[in-house]
This record gives C-alpha cells, structure tokens and sequence, in this order.
C-alpha cells in the first residue's frame, strides 16, 4: 500500500485485493494516523492537459478539499481538480535556494505552490505565475491571499503558449506536466541573457532531456550552459523526473 498526504487526505494507491480489504486497511490508517481525516483511493491515473484524476471514498469525511501545509507555507485545494505532489517539496525549496534577485515567470503553476514559496523565501521583486486549469487558477488567488503575499506575485489564467508577458525575466520556472510539447520556444522568447531556467523533463535517461532542450535552444538562437540536475522520483517503470537548471548565454 503506498499513499501521499496532501493536507488531512491521504490519497491511496492498492494492490489488487478486494474492496473489503481496502476498506479494512484504510479504517486502520485513519485509526493510526490523527492527522488524517479522510482517505482516498486512486482510480485514475493523472490525465489531460488539466492534469485531473477521480478518486473513491474509502473511509473518514467525504471531501476532496484540502489545506496542506509545507515550508510555512499553506495551499488549498482540491485534490481532484488541482494537481498536486507533496513529493515535489525539496524540489520547491531547491529552486528557490537559487534565485535570487530579479523577475521570476512560473508556468504550469498549479495551485500556486512555487511561486508563492518562492515570493516567501526569495528577494525576487515580481513573480508572473501561468495556470490554465480554472480549479487550479481560482485556488491560486485564495493561496496568495491565505499567504498575504501581496502584490509580489500575479495569477494569469491561460495557456502558457499565448500568456507569456513580452516582459522579459531573469529566471524562469516549467514545472511541465508530462507532455510531448515543450513549451522551450515560448519560454526563450521571455528570457534575458543569463537567465536561469528550471525545467521539468521526464525520460529514461537525463541525456534525453538535455539533447531536447539542446535542440530548442538551437531553432530559437539561443545559446544555453547547463548547470546542474537532480532527479525527483520516478514516475512509471524506469522513467524519471528531472530537474534541470541551466542558463542562456545571450
């Protein structure tokens, strides 16, 4: 049995075994667990460009809203509507331990989780952050004022293909979901010479990635130096996310 807890909800992902047994299992985590107050089991894998899945009640209050909590910071939000990864939290800080002053774009923003921990612990001056779920997007302003952030950061709704300022920016953050397209076009287009970008990839192996960005690079004239990377979990058999920081030299 493997779970993530996201506020008070953990959300479940079973073996093969009955529903019984899931409901048996689930009674005794919420017996075990006081911070746990509802459990969810996964009946879909994340899907679509909105990155939603559905889940079924297993035991403890029916809801799927939420309020987690991570590096003093809170986030509510549907677990349903909003996707979300508690596992993602070193990745949060890591990017923020590297940026420091300028203007930072924050694409597939979500629920607003970057942005905001980077407007908390950061002394970057502007934070533009992109979302195109409207789940995601209407969270998003509640978080920013939950965290009284200010007007440090702006919330646009849209797709990051046609929403991207004509401002440019001295970091930029792609958390990308897992699809075919790269977004690296649009996000070259806002950058300044040095600008650093943090950029989400998945692939067997971490050269894939690179080779990618490489390309893009190449057809939008712009020439990069990779940094550094780190990997954050897998998520299928042999497939990974990445991190990969690197910069562009004009």
């Amino acid at each position: 049995m493997v779970y993530d807890t996201i506020g008070n909800i953990a959300i479940i992902k079973f073996p093969k075994i009955s529903l019984k047994e899931k409901k048996e299992l689930a009674k005794e985590l919420l017996a075990k667990h006081q911070n746990i107050k509802t459990i969810l089991e996964k009946t879909e894998k994340v899907s679509g460009k909105l990155r939603t899945y559905k889940t079924k009640l297993l035991a403890g209050k029916n809801t799927q809203e939420t309020v987690h909590k991570e590096s003093a910071c809170l986030f509510k939000l549907d677990v349903e509507k909003c996707y979300f990864s508690p596992r993602l939290s070193n990745d949060r800080l890591e990017i923020a331990k590297r940026i420091k002053k300028g203007k930072v774009l924050c694409l597939f923003s979500g629920v607003s989780p970057y942005p905001i921990i980077i407007a908390k612990r950061t002394p970057a001056s502007k934070i533009i952050a992109i979302e195109l779920n409207p789940s995601c997007y209407k969270y998003a302003k509640e978080n920013k004022i939950l965290n009284k952030i200010g007007d440090k950061l702006e919330i646009i709704k849209g797709d990051a293909k046609t929403k991207i300022p004509k401002e440019k920016f001295d970091y930029i953050v792609m958390t990308r979901p897992q699809l075919k397209e790269t977004f690296l076009k649009q996000a070259f287009k806002a950058s300044k010479p040095g600008c650093i970008f943090f950029y989400h990839g998945f692939a067997k192996k971490i050269e894939d990635i690179k080779q990618e960005i490489e390309n893009q690079a190449k057809l939008s004239k712009k020439k990069i130096k990779f940094l550094e990377s780190w990997r954050n979990g897998d998520i299928a058999p042999y497939t990974y996310r990445f991190t990969l920081v690197f910069k562009t030299l004009n």
